[in-house]
């Protein structure tokens, strides 16, 4: 169970890196529309190409946990990605994050300790 609970772990702060390294090329584009200039743009965004990067690590460790492990475990347990997620908000983009949303990412761990037992 260690095994599966690491990679989850690894894998769930790459996707978390992820949506992170996302959100700030997003943050450096102007206001988003179909055009060839604006998707030139996005494709020469370091943290665009750096979203890529982690979202295809995070992709490679999660066909090895969906290879190797149930489903029904290794799913769940990702949701650590949620704790990550809540982190970079504070850290990265300075927001201030309410007791309640702490409440809900505490239940939905409560639950993943509860599916890993």
């Amino acid at each position: 169970m260690l095994k599966i609970i690491t990679l989850a772990i690894v894998q769930s702060f790459f996707l978390a890196g992820g949506q992170v390294c996302v959100k700030l090329a997003m943050e450096k584009m102007p206001s988003f529309n179909f055009s060839w200039h604006y998707f030139f743009a996005l494709l020469t965004n370091w943290w665009f190409l750096a979203t890529g990067v982690f979202f295809g690590v995070a992709t490679v460790l999660w066909l090895y946990m969906i290879k190797h492990f149930e489903f029904s475990v290794v799913y769940p347990i990702t949701s650590i990605a949620y704790v990550f997620g809540m982190l970079a908000a504070i850290y990265i983009f300075g927001e201030t994050v309410p007791i309640v949303r702490w409440l809900g990412v505490l239940l939905i761990m409560a639950g993943t300790i509860l599916i890993a037992k």
